[in-house]
């Protein structure tokens, strides 16, 4: 005799519509977050320590948003691999679940670097010790959302896009897509200041697939 699931597919608790407002809620805080952060903050204070001043609570204001941020990407995960249900596949399963965690922690590791140079900022004696340690710590952070977190970005979109393929839950035009903006991110050089506009390529495709997850879930309830 086959144990009784104690609680019935149909009673279990609904993520995707949860995790899909999650997932559009991530999607407008960190797309806020880059814009501004890229209009506040000069790839070098050199000549532009005034703009750095004038803008610093603009930037503090675009890294407090980041922790909010991840927090609605887990829930964003929690949402895509309850939406693949039983036919998610365990390999591409991982490498989704594995790279996901690790451009959030990028994203929270240069954020924070970022947030201390501006109490640094203000603690220096001089405006060239200001100057040193400021260029260094916002190469530091560029690094690494730009060449390592946006090239996890990428891997995220990859495998998820190769989920959507084999599983069919997504228009493939959907995955065409992802696929183009993922090829793009891996083979992008260059600073985030320099293009900008790439990193934002990521958090527009998790709000195409959420906007999808959470239209789908309607269509089926009604």
């Amino acid at each position: 005799m086959q144990p009784q699931d104690p609680l019935p597919r149909h009673r279990r608790l609904k993520g995707p519509k949860a995790g899909a407002v999650a997932g559009v809620v991530f999607s407008v805080l960190l797309i806020t977050s880059l814009v501004l952060a890229l209009f506040a903050s000069p790839l070098s204070l050199l000549n532009n320590e005034a703009r750095f001043a004038a803008n610093s609570n603009l930037l503090l204001i675009a890294l407090n948003l980041v922790p909010f941020a991840g927090v609605a990407f887990l829930w964003f995960i929690g949402a895509v691999r309850d939406h693949l249900g039983d036919r998610e596949d365990q390999f591409f399963a991982s490498v989704f679940f594995g790279s996901g965690l690790l451009f959030l922690a990028m994203l929270f590791v240069s954020s924070a670097v970022s947030g201390s140079l501006i109490f640094l900022y203000n603690l220096a004696a001089t405006p060239t010790i200001a100057t040193t340690y400021y260029n260094l710590g916002q190469f530091l952070s560029q690094e690494v959302l730009s060449t390592y977190g946006i090239k996890m970005a990428g891997v995220f979109m990859i495998s998820t896009c190769t989920l959507f393929l084999r599983t069919q839950v997504i228009p493939k035009w959907m995955v065409w897509l992802g696929y183009g903006f993922a090829a793009l991110m891996l083979l992008r050089i260059g600073h985030i200041n320099r293009l900008g506009w790439v990193v934002l390529l990521f958090p527009l495709w998790v709000l195409l697939i959420s906007i999808y997850i959470l239209i789908d879930h309607y269509r089926k309830a009604s």
